[in-house]
């Protein structure tokens, strides 16, 4: 696994824990998890795009 890779899930699994972090909280701010939620995503859509550039292709 590359090290760019091995931040990319690392940054995933902490934005995970901030998102469960937030929705804990007594008030929780919708909008923050949502803004977490989005950088979550985008970095799901770029840890994917690594993984098709380092499968053989078909």
């Amino acid at each position: 696994m590359s090290d760019r890779l091995y931040r990319l899930m690392e940054r995933h699994q902490k934005l995970d824990r901030l998102i469960a972090a937030a929705q804990k909280r007594r008030l929780p701010d919708p909008f923050e998890i949502l803004r977490l939620k989005k950088i979550k995503l985008a970095v799901k859509d770029r840890i994917a795009h690594a993984l098709r550039r380092r499968s053989p292709a078909h």
